[in-house]
């Protein structure tokens, strides 16, 4: 459902893994809007306690269906960068935010030698972040790195104020470089699951297969040894 027309009504609905409609993302999306005066300052209440209180763990099993689902990612309270920007954009919408996921690759260059060993190569596809509807214009938010692996990088924490995007910085908190967006693939109304998971296993297959395991490895481990 790629490139559907830009009217925010056309994304106020649940999908299958952006699913707002669950029962536990309602709850959430309320507790953590509460007495928010708009659109505005709902979704920053979301942006940041997604940010830092939803771990970001980039060793999650892709084979797993619930791995991309917005509600599987509230439960089990970890997710990679595309579940993390689909419980952005449920809970979004949970509150009334016109909300999609959108994706670009990227090229990460401060990761650490183990992911960066697994992987292949700093060039990250399918890095996913929401796209938000506030105060007539659409915003790119990226809760993806929580506060405390921020700290452990030296990666400055990426905020958002609902009136500008907020993409990873160009460079750290040392001036090394960061993040380059390289390709963007669009804006999507669900997570393309499929599509994702093909390019991941075909692009990354020794860390799509270290992935498989149930324990293959903490980012925030490696992160305090680097």
């Amino acid at each position: 459902m790629n490139k559907l027309s830009d009217d925010p009504q056309d994304y106020l609905t649940s999908r299958e893994f952006v699913d707002a409609d669950h029962p536990d993302v309602r709850a959430f999306s309320r507790q953590t809007v509460g007495d928010a005066p708009d659109h505005r300052q709902a979704a920053i209440r979301l942006y940041y306690r997604i940010r830092d209180e939803i771990i970001y763990k980039p060793y999650v099993d892709f084979s797993d269906s619930g791995t991309f689902r917005a509600s599987t990612t509230l439960h089990r309270g970890y997710g990679f960068c595309v579940a993390k920007a689909a419980l952005l954009a449920a809970t979004a919408i949970a509150a009334g935010v016109p909300a999609r996921v959108g994706f670009a690759d990227v090229r990460n260059h401060l990761t650490s030698k183990r992911l960066l060993d697994l992987m292949g190569s700093d060039f990250f596809v399918w890095h996913g972040y929401a796209d938000l509807y506030i105060d007539g214009k659409w915003l790119k938010a990226t809760p993806t790195f929580d506060l405390s692996l921020c700290d452990k990088f030296g990666v400055m924490p990426l905020d958002f104020d609902g009136t500008a995007d907020a993409l990873f910085h160009a460079f750290d908190s040392g001036n090394r470089r960061h993040m380059e967006y390289i390709n963007d693939r669009g804006r999507f109304a669900d997570v393309p699951v499929t599509e994702i998971v093909t390019e991941f296993r075909d692009v990354y297959p020794n860390f799509y297969a270290a992935c498989l395991k149930e324990d293959a490895g903490s980012l925030h481990d490696e992160a305090s040894k680097t």
